[in-house]
């Protein structure tokens, strides 16, 4: 698998939000997905999506740091992982993070959801950075704080 796609979706008012819609857009498409951010965003992601859509349960597990995918659970479509998990290989990498996720060129395509704020505007910029060194093409996607 071959990373063929860096996204970057800024000025999102609502990241989690926004984040449960990407996945149940991609649930419902039968995509294999990923989110990487801190313990407290994927918390706050977690309880989010049992109650984002109360006609349909959008499947998913957490991974804490230093936990890999057992085998018998290979086949969940989302995973939210902290830092220090051992990622499972699944198609889409969303990132909520403030860094490059280790390993994200296994994915065949990375969203990097960026927010309003000046920080997290700042280190978007770095990542944006980071990915255009290394070669790899870009595309943006401006929300508008919706």
């Amino acid at each position: 698998m071959t990373l063929s796609e860096v996204a970057f979706h800024t000025g999102v008012g609502d990241k989690i939000g926004y984040c449960c819609r990407l996945l149940r857009k991609g649930y419902r498409q039968q995509v294999r997905m990923v989110v990487a951010g801190s313990a407290d965003v994927l918390a706050r992601l977690d309880q989010a999506l049992w109650l984002f859509d109360v006609q349909s349960f959008i499947p998913h597990r957490r991974l804490k740091a230093g936990e890999a995918v057992p085998p018998a659970l290979w086949r969940t479509p989302i995973w939210l992982i902290e830092p220090g998990a051992e990622p499972p290989q699944q198609g889409v990498l969303l990132n909520l993070g403030p860094a490059v996720v280790p390993g994200f060129e296994r994915f065949e395509r990375l969203i990097e959801v960026v927010g309003l704020d000046e920080e997290d505007r700042m280190a978007a910029r770095q990542r944006w950075r980071a990915y255009e060194t290394q070669g790899l093409r870009i595309t943006h996607h401006a929300q508008n704080g919706h």
